[in-house]
């Protein structure tokens, strides 16, 4: 996430990180780079 400072405030900023971070992912159609990534990270742990 990138905020602009100027048009973001520090408290906001807080409150849409916390959105975004509770929020359930539902797939779609980013689901296949999702588990791309995923795999890549499962084979370098």
């Amino acid at each position: 996430l990138a905020f602009g400072s100027r048009v973001v405030g520090l408290e906001l900023a807080k409150m849409i990180v916390d959105a975004w971070l509770g929020a359930q992912y539902e797939g779609g159609r980013h689901q296949q780079r999702v588990e791309a990534i995923t795999a890549i990270e499962q084979r370098r742990n």
